[in-house]
């Protein structure tokens, strides 16, 4: 078939030939920075070649050579994703941190990742105000404006005055970026952090001070970051005087977010949607919103959930995604907030190891988190919790054998002394809440069981070893593929673990998968192993 084909010349060579056996081929294909010439050997086979050079039909002056059908040129790990995703974010890779929450994304972490080249974000979600503003002073004494890194934004739909709070210490302290998690419908706080700052200049060129990643996992939730805010909102906030009338006039022309984070099956948060089923409808979705706004500014689409191997990583470029970003696996590193009992747990779980559970931050709604179940008997116990929430009405009236589960095995003290602590934390994070809780019942049950789910995490951040059953890790599959993936590796064992080399593996190893992608593609007998792209340290 192949020798039907037109040919381009002939590439030619005195010191090398072309790579048409599996083993040179897998080695050619590693060598994504080099331009690959695509030959044919006598027999019609399609071969490979690197170095030498390319002549005119009949100019090859007695040089060995063979016939030449196209040429790839060099392919670098930068260039896998949308080029305005560096140039808006001043990044050298299209890939991003994910910010896990309670502090678990460290500012560590996001310096790391800052320092060489990519986006990492602080997981702000969780702590408290002081805890946050600490944070970002260390980020801004490392990092300042030279290099670009954000925080998490979380919907709080329990605690708005929480979210309005950090939002408008985001603003102040002249934080440009933010993760904006766990929104079901817009909110005055991420729509303000959205346009503060926005502007048009003398030809009428809208420059965004701010900027939201919108993490999404419905088409609904998607829209309303894609469109502009409703006018009721924007002129609410107008008249609150937290936007100016001219900032209100220019959103109502500007999506609320310009990078849309595609989360599927994740850990934590998450609707555990196949990415592949998700990410082409919200791209579809966005051509969608950008044909009838007429938006003349690009809006990226990333890619987040179950990329935890270099394949996944180029799965989700080839989809479109113009960033990627990880989570579940960078908990597991040396930077993350975890401690070392916890990421010791998650370098044994196997794809299998996770399920849902009750969400701490949205427990009286039903929703749920995906975590971590190999050595951790949380999400049960957290299961229990919720089941006895709905059947009754208050602590009072749980039987006495179900109420001796709970204190004994998961709250480990009694109802009464357990309301008191709970009680003390509100008194001090939202006196309201202890308010509401003494004219309901039921909302202090709520508080009570949410205290569990709380600590749960925080146990696992001390490694508070006695609590080790009920630890709460936040966990997506993509976990047990990236221990798979390391298995026998210098990344194999959490302690060298870092999340500058696990970012540089997979966006090196995604290149590679691509580049053996390609040449497939063409006709050349690529072998299973060039698509398995083995750890390394990179420099």
């Amino acid at each position: 078939m192949f020798s039907e084909l037109p040919t381009h010349g002939s590439w030619q060579s005195r010191n090398t030939s072309p790579a048409f056996d599996a083993g040179d081929i897998v080695a050619v294909a590693q060598r994504v920075r080099e331009p690959v010439f695509l030959v044919r050997e006598a027999g019609g086979g399609m071969g490979v070649a690197l170095g030498g050079e390319t002549v005119a039909q009949g100019k090859t002056n007695g040089v060995p050579h063979w016939p030449l059908m196209a040429v790839l040129p060099p392919l670098y790990p930068e260039w896998l994703g949308c080029r305005s995703f560096g140039e808006v974010h001043g990044v050298r890779f299209p890939y991003v941190s994910g910010a896990m929450a309670n502090g678990i994304a460290t500012t560590q972490l996001v310096i790391s990742m800052a320092r060489a080249g990519f986006l990492g974000f602080f997981g702000a979600a969780g702590l408290p105000k002081h805890r946050v503003e600490q944070a970002v002073d260390e980020l801004e004494a490392a990092l300042g404006d030279s290099v670009s890194w954000g925080c998490n934004l979380i919907h709080s739909p329990n605690e708005p005055a929480m979210e309005e709070s950090i939002a408008d210490l985001y603003i102040q302290r002249g934080v440009k970026r933010v993760s904006a998690a766990a929104y079901m419908a817009l909110t005055p706080a991420v729509v303000r952090f959205a346009l503060s700052g926005v502007r048009q200049d003398g030809e009428g060129r809208v420059h965004r001070e701010r900027f939201v990643f919108a993490k999404i996992s419905r088409p609904e939730v998607a829209r309303r970051f894609l469109e502009p805010a409703p006018a009721a909102l924007l002129d609410g906030l107008v008249a609150r005087g937290l936007l100016t009338a001219d900032e209100a006039r220019i959103g109502r022309n500007l999506p609320v977010a310009e990078d849309i984070i595609v989360e599927s099956d994740s850990g934590g948060h998450t609707d555990n949607r196949p990415l592949a089923a998700l990410f082409p409808g919200i791209l579809s979705l966005r051509d969608e919103v950008v044909a009838a706004q007429g938006y003349t500014r690009p809006i990226r689409v990333g890619a987040a959930g179950g990329l935890g191997t270099p394949t996944a990583v180029a799965a989700a470029f080839s989809m479109g995604a113009a960033f990627v970003l990880t989570g579940s696996i960078n908990q597991a590193c040396v930077e993350s907030g975890l401690d070392a009992l916890g990421k010791e747990m998650l370098a044994d779980a196997s794809i299998s190891d996770v399920i849902m559970a009750p969400a701490a931050d949205m427990f009286e709604m039903g929703v749920e988190v995906q975590v971590l179940r190999r050595g951790t008997m949380f999400a049960g116990r957290a299961g229990k919790l919720y089941d006895l929430y709905n059947a009754y009405d208050s602590l009072d009236a749980i039987p006495a054998a179900e109420r001796r589960k709970v204190e004994g095995q998961m709250l480990r003290t009694t109802f009464e002394e357990a309301w008191a602590s709970t009680r003390a934390f509100w008194m001090e994070r939202d006196p309201s809440e202890v308010e509401r809780a003494q004219q309901d019942s039921k909302h202090k049950m709520a508080l009570v069981f949410r205290s569990y789910l709380g600590q749960s995490s925080r146990w696992a951040i001390a490694g508070d070893a006695s609590r080790r059953t009920d630890f709460q890790i936040w966990c997506g599959p993509a976990m047990g593929a990236f221990n798979r993936w390391t298995a026998g590796s210098f990344l194999e064992g959490p302690a060298e673990r870092s999340v500058v080399q696990v970012a540089r593996n997979l966006m090196e190893g995604a290149a590679v998968v691509t580049r053996a992608q390609q040449l497939r593609s063409y006709g050349v007998p690529v072998p299973a192993a060039a698509f398995d792209f083995r750890p390394r340290p990179l420099a």
